[in-house]
């Protein structure tokens, strides 16, 4: 899920012909030349607090002795030959794409209709930044070790039932999907059905906004949190290409921390495994028909049958429907397989719920026994409703005791709004330009912005009902962009770029122990700054990594 996010460093022509995405897409809003605060708060002094260890607050780091690089003035696009040669650039872009090819950072081909069906056919390299991005260290020191605190607030808000039903009573008035999922969640309630293993695997997004310097998360992704195959991969190809030309560009590659991401998520699902306790039972991975993304998912189930011996089926929710049944004491059976775990990488969209056969898919899992990650309720914690509701003042502190842990999760939030608030919807059409307009969607592609935003206000109020309860606001974000190239379809360019950090978070629990609470690696991507949306798989961004400073 989580994939209707925002941002990404050094940029790859994104013009396709043929492609796994479809081709960057640009937008014309820019930032608006003044900058004035009409938000009504001011961030928080920042805290010292204690986490749990995370890899990222141990990585050390081999700077230049001069100025920190970056890629301005490491490749000066425009510049004089004597910087970066045509040859030189030819060279370095040949490389990464071999090693792309011959290391499996590849996607499917949108030009062959059975790319997205049949694994092997019709494959491309998935689009990159040619080098990584720079990422001062404080940021990603706070990013990472806040994944652990929102690992453990999902757990804690998905277990309050009238948190969720009450927050989202407005919204599935008027949004039909959210409607079915919380029906699904009323059904389980009624049951009395507890999820006694609990499994997370979560990505939260964050961006740095330049005009204040601080690290402000976009949003929290509790499904189909995506690329933790090629997100890993991406680290390993900056590694190799810094390794090679890092003298030649200015950088080193000790800067580009691993991305454990894919071994991080495979060690959590195998453990989810096996403390469901039935030795012949499989992982099920709920897939789309068509699915162009799918080695990203194929990395994931290779290192979990390779390094932990764990079998994986993957199945559409429509194929769950047809071959699927519960037994009596709740074991999800599954075209003959018991299941012991359900990993949705698909279910995030009313797109994949075409007919009532995947909704009856989706209730069967929930009724099941199974290990669902996410459980129905981890999925309405993602809503960007309850986002918005979780930044409300003294809303925090009804699920985390911890003074010191509010404060660091409260001072990543942006500024996040109901439409029922009048003060802060005059200011949005007064100054549009400053707001994100969000619906409850994921996927890339569905925000609105600018002048867009104006006008949608108007149209929702003159309807007079409850579509204004379909949206947030949302205090819109401006990172600093930087010169960079993109890459798609083996294709180079030069643009000036934006980027967004993703971090993964993985969280096991049965009962009452916690035997999975850390932080699982990072997705960065990179997109034109002239472009409001970030999704790569949504053709608006590049695959990435970071470059710590």
């Amino acid at each position: 899920m989580g994939v209707g996010c925002s941002n990404l460093s050094l940029s790859l022509s994104l013009s396709l012909s043929a492609s796994a995405f479809p081709p960057l897409k640009a937008a014309t809003t820019s930032r608006p030349s003044r900058y004035t605060n009409p938000f009504p708060f001011s961030p928080l002094n920042s805290t010292s607090v204690q986490y749990h260890y995370c890899p990222c607050t141990s990585f050390t780091m081999s700077l230049a002795p001069s100025s920190i690089p970056s890629q301005l003035a490491a490749w000066k696009p425009g510049g004089s030959d004597e910087v970066l040669s045509d040859e030189f650039l030819e060279k370095v872009v040949s490389d990464a794409l071999v090693w792309s090819a011959l290391h499996g950072l590849v996607v499917g081909d949108r030009s062959n209709s059975r790319s997205g069906k049949v694994p092997g056919v019709g494959m491309v390299h998935a689009p990159f930044a040619l080098t990584p991005t720079p990422l001062p260290m404080s940021y990603w020191r706070q990013a990472c070790e806040l994944a652990p605190l929102f690992n453990e607030l999902v757990d804690r808000v998905s277990l309050d039932a009238d948190f969720l039903q009450n927050s989202l009573s407005r919204t599935k008035k008027v949004d039909e999907f959210t409607g079915r999922l919380l029906e699904i969640h009323l059904q389980m309630l009624s049951l009395d059905k507890k999820e006694e293993i609990r499994l997370g695997l979560h990505r939260s997004d964050y961006m740095v906004d330049s005009e204040t310097d601080m690290l402000y998360q976009i949003e929290l992704n509790t499904i189909s949190s995506s690329f933790p195959g090629l997100g890993s991969l991406v680290a390993d190809l900056h590694r190799n290409v810094l390794g090679h030309y890092g003298q030649d560009l200015g950088l080193d590659s000790r800067n580009v921390p691993e991305n454990p991401a894919v071994s991080q998520f495979a060690k959590a699902l195998a453990n989810a495994w096996s403390e469901y306790n039935a030795s012949s039972a499989v992982v099920m991975v709920v897939v789309q028909g068509e699915e162009r993304n799918m080695y990203d998912q194929y990395w994931l189930s290779t290192v979990l049958k390779d390094k932990h011996g764990v079998a994986s089926i993957r199945k559409t929710l429509a194929e769950i429907d047809a071959q699927g049944h519960v037994l009596p004491d709740g074991t999800l059976v599954v075209g003959g397989h018991s299941v012991s775990v359900v990993y949705f990488r698909a279910g995030y969209t009313p797109n994949d719920y075409p007919s009532e056969t995947e909704w009856r898919a989706r209730l069967l899992i929930e009724s099941s026994s199974a290990v669902k990650c996410p459980s129905i309720a981890y999925h309405l914690v993602g809503t960007k409703k309850i986002q918005q509701e979780l930044a409300k003042p003294d809303i925090l502190e009804r699920f985390v005791e911890n003074k010191d842990h509010v404060a660091a999760l409260r001072k990543c939030f942006a500024g996040l709004w109901s439409l029922d608030n009048d003060e802060i919807v005059r200011t949005a059409m007064d100054k549009p330009e400053l707001f994100v307009l969000k619906p409850q969607r994921e996927g890339g592609g569905n925000n609105i912005y600018g002048t867009d935003v104006r006008e949608m206000l108007i149209k929702l109020r003159n309807e007079g009902n409850d579509g204004l309860a379909a949206y947030i606001l949302m205090q819109r974000i401006f990172p600093k962009d930087s010169l960079s190239y993109l890459i798609r379809d083996g294709i180079s360019h030069t643009e000036k770029t934006i980027s967004e950090l993703g971090i993964y978070g993985a969280y096991l629990r049965n009962k009452d122990k916690v035997i999975i609470n850390e932080q699982s690696g990072y997705l960065m991507r990179t997109k034109v700054s002239s472009s409001n949306e970030g999704g790569v798989a949504a053709g608006f961004a590049v695959l990435d990594s970071v470059y710590l400073t």
